[in-house]
């Protein structure tokens, strides 16, 4: 069983809250998508109105281990205090006797946000894990995880603290658990899975659990060109991981639920380092030259697939189609975002940074029911794996 926030009395008690506030920053440092920390204020707010001391803490950017002033918790203090209209203190460190006292002279109602975690490589490395974790429980007397996002990693303030405090889950995870766990037990049907994006090592696990579960299951993108060039039928670079390579070679093409693209749009192999004007065309997966690569589906697998989502009681997409940042091989990942935002009968789920990205540009983000704060969390976890972060959680 897992205990959510609910089931404490937290008035008057210290509450350690870790949060995922990892926002993409510009070069100047202002966050570019504050989603994350939007998702977290319901429990934020449940704490605040229940008479709790409030310590947040989180993880930004890739420190390594090292104080980097770029990724100090500034700017989500500022937008903390933006979004809740409260003054929210800092502390210039996570762990530590300053901190300690500083958290001993806490008031309930008052909010306080620790430094980056990430600037102690004992956050995310075995060694001295177990010390770090102790010192993060002195700070509270109660543990609520809110992180979603980061519960797939084994790192100190998502598994090692839940061993020293009473711990259970916050709103936002609370609520990820509850939708995704539909998708995976008791979906409405039919449910249509979209599978796009790049990496296929971290969504072959997700691409066998939706042939058995879903009713269809759509390939597009990287993901797509990689069975596709497994099987022989697409020109393309092999898949570098040999274990990967195994699974998707026992992919069943003739699979009635498995749809992979009839057309593509292509153009020459290194875009990434320089596209030569004006040269893209349309060709079947088969047609495909040596010196091309797919960078988008075609239209008449946008038809296909949108013919397929309409029918949809129950629409989970994770991954674009193709390389929308570039506007010749937009159309696909804007084309089926639309056709799922034209289906109002089905419920939405979406989720991944890159698909987020896309629905952002593409002003259908608040089309979707649910969009996961989790891109690695979520499809490990739709993925049948048991996520080291619940699992501390359990009791």
């Amino acid at each position: 069983m897992i205990r959510n926030l609910r089931h404490f009395n937290v008035k008057n008690k210290r509450v350690l809250v870790r949060a995922d506030f990892n926002v993409p920053l510009d070069k100047k440092g202002n966050i570019l998508d504050d989603f994350r920390i939007k998702q977290t204020l319901p429990t934020i707010e449940y704490l605040l109105k229940k008479g709790a001391k409030l310590i947040l803490m989180s993880h930004l950017g890739k420190p390594e281990g090292k104080v980097v002033e770029s990724l100090k918790l500034t700017p989500v203090q500022e937008k903390l205090k933006e979004y809740l209209g409260l003054p929210i203190a800092k502390t210039d460190d996570c762990v530590g006797k300053k901190t300690e006292d500083r958290v001993l002279g806490m008031e309930p109602g008052e909010i306080l946000l620790l430094e980056n975690l990430r600037f102690y490589k004992e956050e995310e490395e075995s060694a001295n894990a177990e010390n770090f974790a102790k010192k993060l429980a002195k700070l509270g007397q109660i543990y609520i995880n809110d992180a979603f996002g980061a519960c797939h990693r084994p790192h100190a303030s998502i598994v090692g603290v839940p061993k020293y405090l009473p711990s259970g889950t916050g709103l936002l995870l609370e609520k990820e658990i509850k939708i995704l766990s539909q998708v995976l037990k008791r979906p409405w049907r039919p449910l249509v899975a979209i599978i796009g994006g790049a990496k296929i090592s971290s969504k072959i696990k997700v691409i066998e659990k939706f042939l058995e579960r879903a009713d269809h299951l759509l390939l597009a993108g990287k993901i797509a060109n990689a069975v596709l060039s497994t099987k022989g039928i697409l020109l393309g670079k092999p898949i570098s991981e040999p274990e990967v390579v195994k699974k998707v070679e026992k992919i069943d093409l003739t699979c009635s639920k498995l749809h992979l693209p009839v057309d593509v749009l292509v153009s020459l192999a290194d875009l990434e380092t320089g596209l030569k004007e004006g040269y893209f065309r349309q060709a079947g997966p088969g047609q495909v030259r040596r010196d091309e690569a797919a960078y988008d589906i075609g239209p008449e697998t946008v038809r296909i697939f949108s013919k397929i989502i309409k029918t949809a009681k129950m629409i989970f997409w994770s991954g674009p189609s193709g390389m929308f940042e570039e506007q010749k091989f937009e159309k696909g990942t804007k084309e089926i975002a639309q056709s799922i935002a034209r289906n109002h009968l089905a419920f939405k789920i979406a989720g991944g940074g890159d698909t987020a990205l896309a629905l952002n540009k593409f002003g259908l983000i608040d089309k979707f029911d649910h969009i996961s704060t989790g891109g690695g969390a979520m499809l490990s976890f739709l993925g049948g794996e048991k996520l080291p972060g619940l699992k501390a959680l359990e009791k």
